[in-house]
């Protein structure tokens, strides 16, 4: 009995792997059929390809046949008559005449107004002013120690007088002899002598210079 169930169970085994062998068959029998048949598919796609061919070229229509000229000479070709070319003229010059400019228009203007005449100069030296007063002044003034000694003489001066009429310096020009009297008589000018001052051509003072003689004599 045991024996019996083993060579059963021996028996099933190699009917399932015979079975499982033939599904194997028909699965890769199965697959790799698939398989061709999607490679000839992309196969086929890839290589077919549709050309067209161009349609085949018009034929062109036969040439007209050519004309029948008939064989006859052609007229005779008279010869142009000669022909005299005269020898061209020569050039004519021809000279534009410009008239000469005319002359310039002379135009003088009218003179000039003539100028106001320049108003009156006012100019003037410088003047003695009270001069009898300031003189006496000066001579009685004379130096003491000629007094005594009895000297006299006449001294030139020249003073320069400022605008205001005073003199404001004093030289003497030709003396007396005596330097006492030189000395007293610019001294006695420079404090005593009084002036009407110079004026320019506008009328302004102006300083200037003024020349005298002073004479010192005893009585």
């Amino acid at each position: 009995m045991a024996y019996a169930d083993q060579e059963m169970s021996g028996n099933r085994i190699v009917a399932i792997i015979i079975v499982a062998l033939i599904h194997i068959a028909l699965g890769y029998a199965l697959i790799t059929g698939l398989a061709y048949n999607a490679v000839q598919q992309v196969v086929e796609r890839v290589t077919t390809i549709d050309i067209e061919e161009p349609p085949p070229p018009e034929e062109e229509p036969p040439p007209p046949p050519p004309e029948q000229v008939p064989d006859t000479p052609p007229p005779p070709v008279a010869p142009p008559p000669p022909i005299n070319i005269a020898p061209a003229p020569p050039p004519i010059r021809t000279q534009t005449t410009i008239p000469p400019p005319a002359p310039p228009r002379l135009v003088i203007p009218p003179p000039a107004p003539p100028a106001p005449p320049p108003p009156p100069s006012k100019a003037q030296g410088a003047t003695p002013r009270g001069l009898s007063g300031w003189s006496r002044r000066i001579q009685a003034n004379y130096p003491r120690r000629a007094e005594r000694e009895g000297i006299e003489g006449n001294v030139g001066v020249t003073v320069q007088i400022g605008p205001n009429g005073r003199v404001s310096s004093c030289r003497v020009t030709r003396s007396s002899g005596s330097s006492d009297l030189d000395s007293a008589a610019c001294d006695g000018m420079t404090r005593y002598a009084r002036f009407n001052p110079a004026l320019d051509a506008a009328g302004n003072e102006i300083s200037d210079s003024w020349s005298t003689t002073i004479v010192y004599q005893l009585n």
